[in-house]
């Protein structure tokens, strides 16, 4: 089925403090997707941030972003009182999210359902500790590290006492009897994340909105994976790392990139059957009904660098079992279509396409990229082969359309003006070209509906400053109008 969808992720909802939330806005918000004929909402990860807001340098592969939990749904649910907000944190700015804020009010929240929870009925607490068994795979060692990054000030797990650092049975033990409330806490936040974005999934399949997930393909050094599961990575003893991951020098930086997270170590996985790396595919495919896979051009092959160096130009490539993965999880899936979508930008080999088309995945089309003045540039819908695609007009790591097409040089805009004529509305026309085009998907960042330029920007890679924190002002009438114009535009081209 040929689809139009819109990027937006949680966060930048509005009409909540703070912080976007899985509460009735969100509900709102597929509504008018699914009311202008809109089917597919695609979102960036939905697990915790790093301390500058990446969802992609999470400490949990498993775990939800408990700044996204609504509390007017918490009251709506019988689990807290009306009064019990009265004290959360709130935001004078609601354009912009504050990191310090949103942790802050998620904290107050898991507080205030521990301290409600003695009170709550026995059946729900049944299906609370029902749920809490069922997640222990994951959810027992989330909330230890939870308990212990706060216990250390946010240190990393190599700088804990070495018996927890290690893991020591006895250390955990002691840890599980004396930190009781606080696992508990943290484990009734998630598993009412859990339920709300539950809530929001299965509105969204009645409404016939497939929703979009995505998982970055490494883990965070510093990560409940990596500490309870340091066999599986690159990280020795001490915490160090052998090797870690990032990808060579190219035209665009001539030492490469180092993005410094543990690799893996691949025949531990294949003794283990990929066990840890089907456990996170299910995790994230039972939040989703489609999964962009990030960087899928590392299953083929990654760029494994020495832990000790400062830049990427001294790595090689080593060889990944993408092959024996995939084929596992087609067999979960008894043969079906993998509902995954290829990452596949960048330079990309024949390897990596072959293990893209073997298991017939989507890749990825930017139209940004695709004004060089090369008539064969991949990214022209004119050189695009077979359906099996996902174009978008840019990413939440692309400037807007508006800020692209300011930044430009005079050739480059003729170039473009070559193809869409006259720019007036730069994120309209690439738009109404991916739509156009063969691919079965074609998605519009919310920003580029909206003809903003790059102060609505989302991240802007290697920086580390106001990135991931622009958020929808005011509510959601104001998008009605664009919203519209894409289903009337999507419909014109059988989308």
């Amino acid at each position: 089925m040929r689809r139009a969808g819109v990027l937006l992720h949680p966060t930048a909802l509005p009409g909540s403090p703070v912080c976007g939330t899985f509460g009735a806005m969100a509900h709102r918000w597929l509504d008018l997707l699914a009311d202008h004929g809109i089917k597919a909402w695609q979102l960036l990860p939905l697990a915790p941030p790093d301390s500058l807001g990446s969802p992609y340098s999470s400490p949990s592969s498993f775990a939800l972003n408990g700044w996204l939990l609504d509390a007017d749904q918490l009251v709506a649910d019988g689990l807290l009182e009306r009064a019990d907000l009265e004290a959360l944190p709130g935001d004078a700015d609601p354009g912009r999210l504050n990191p310090a804020l949103a942790e802050q009010r998620s904290k107050s929240l898991a507080a205030l359902l521990l301290r409600r929870y003695p009170s709550w009925s026995a059946t729900l607490q049944q299906h609370f500790e029902a749920w809490r068994q069922q997640q222990r795979c994951w959810l027992v060692d989330h909330c230890r590290f939870w308990v212990l990054r706060q216990r250390y000030s946010g240190q990393p797990w190599w700088q804990w006492p070495a018996p927890l650092a290690r893991r020591q049975r006895s250390a955990l033990r002691a840890l599980d009897a004396e930190a009781k409330d606080l696992l508990l806490q943290e484990a009734l936040l998630q598993w009412q994340l859990q339920q709300q974005w539950q809530s929001l999934l299965d509105h969204a399949r009645r409404r016939s909105v497939q929703v979009i997930g995505d998982v970055p393909f490494y883990v965070a050094h510093d990560s409940a994976d990596v500490w309870s599961h340091r066999h599986l990575f690159s990280a020795t003893a001490d915490g160090s790392l052998s090797q870690q991951s990032g990808v060579p020098p190219d035209y665009f930086s001539a030492t490469g990139q180092l993005w410094g997270t543990p690799v893996y170590r691949w025949p531990l996985h294949h003794l283990t059957r990929f066990r840890w790396w089907l456990r996170r595919l299910e995790r994230q495919l039972n939040l989703v009904d489609l999964l962009r896979l990030d960087h899928f051009r590392a299953l083929e092959a990654a760029w494994c660098v020495p832990g000790g160096d400062c830049t990427a130009e001294h790595g090689c490539w080593r060889p990944s079992p993408g092959h024996s993965l995939l084929r596992k999880l087609r067999r979960h899936y008894k043969g079906q279509h993998l509902p995954l979508i290829a990452e596949d930008l960048g330079v990309i080999t024949p390897g990596v396409e072959a293990l893209r088309d073997q298991y017939q995945l989507p890749g990825m089309k930017i139209l940004q990229f695709a004004f060089d003045g090369n008539p064969d540039n991949p990214y022209l819908p004119a050189n695009y082969t077979g359906s099996n695609w996902c174009v978008y007009t840019g990413t939440h790591d692309n400037g807007t359309c508006i800020g692209w097409w300011q930044q430009l040089s005079g050739e480059q805009r003729h170039q473009v003006e070559q193809l869409l004529g006259p720019v007036h509305a730069p994120g309209w026309q690439l738009l109404e070209l991916a739509l156009a085009s063969q691919a079965d998907w074609a998605v519009v960042p919310l920003q580029d509906l909206l003809q903003l330029g790059d102060e609505a920007r989302f991240n802007t890679p290697g920086t580390d400053r106001g990135n991931w924190q622009w958020r929808l002002s005011g509510g959601l009438d104001a998008i009605a109008g664009p919203l519209k114009g894409l289903g009337e535009m999507a419909h014109r081209y059988q989308r």
